[in-house]
């Protein structure tokens, strides 16, 4: 009687882990096709989800019921990155028309969002949950802050089997982009994003300098003696 009750506890647990894989795959399902749909180039056509809304509410609610207990690490990395990037589409979609998320106040670290369980803002999500957890540096170019200085959004769900993958993608995609990395030839120098200059530790924690994890993912190196200043952040909305 003992050996069957361990076996059909070990079944059940088989079926929780397998409905709850199930559940995250959808969910990436969906995202999938809602930014598919929705995204281009890095941009955003906030009006026409404003006038579809429930598109983007349906998956914002979802967030609420996800459960991470038994998933794995890139299971939790690549649900936390999408959900970051479908609240950041949610809430400026819900007060559309915007020129900033800087126009709603306490939009990155103090309104909340019911999320896997727990009530997080949005650098909660992506500080506490991704970046410190996880001290992956690539991930910088996986999130979107619905601003034109953000690394581009991209249009396809990240996922657990893929992640590494994509990761890599996005990372080489914004680094090799003359827009997101400004050389100048003439005076030897080159100007980078405020991301670099914000969340240095993370981009020097396994290279020698900043500059020598740009090139890192790049097909044309910059040379090292090339002077590196930032420049200004564009917070104006990723709009198509």
């Amino acid at each position: 009687m003992k050996r069957k009750i361990l076996t059909l506890t070990t079944v059940f647990a088989f079926i929780y882990v397998a409905v709850q894989a199930q559940g995250l795959s959808q969910f990436n399902q969906e995202v999938d096709t809602f930014l598919g749909k929705y995204v281009s180039n890095g941009n955003v056509d906030y009006k026409a989800i404003k006038d579809n809304f429930n598109d983007v509410d349906r998956l914002y609610k979802s967030l609420a019921t996800v459960d991470l207990k038994n998933a794995s690490a890139n299971e939790q990395k690549a649900f936390y990155i999408n959900a970051y990037n479908i609240i950041v589409i949610h809430q400026i979609a819900k007060y559309y028309p915007l020129k900033s998320a800087l126009d709603r106040n306490g939009f990155f670290d103090k309104v909340r969002h019911s999320v896997a369980g727990e009530s997080l803002t949005l650098d909660h999500i992506e500080k506490g949950k991704v970046i410190l957890k996880f001290k992956d540096p690539r991930v910088h170019f996986a999130f979107s802050c619905a601003a034109k200085g953000c690394p581009e959004l991209a249009n396809f769900a990240f996922r657990a089997d893929k992640l590494d993958a994509q990761l890599d993608e996005r990372t080489k995609n914004s680094l090799n982009n003359p827009e997101f990395i400004k050389i100048n030839e003439g005076d030897m120098s080159v100007d980078l994003s405020m991301i670099f200059k914000w969340y240095n530790k993370d981009f020097t924690m396994s290279e020698p300098s900043v500059l020598a994890y740009v090139n890192k993912y790049r097909t044309k190196k910059i040379p090292a003696s090339y002077a590196v200043d930032f420049y200004d952040y564009d917070w104006s909305l990723n709009i198509q």
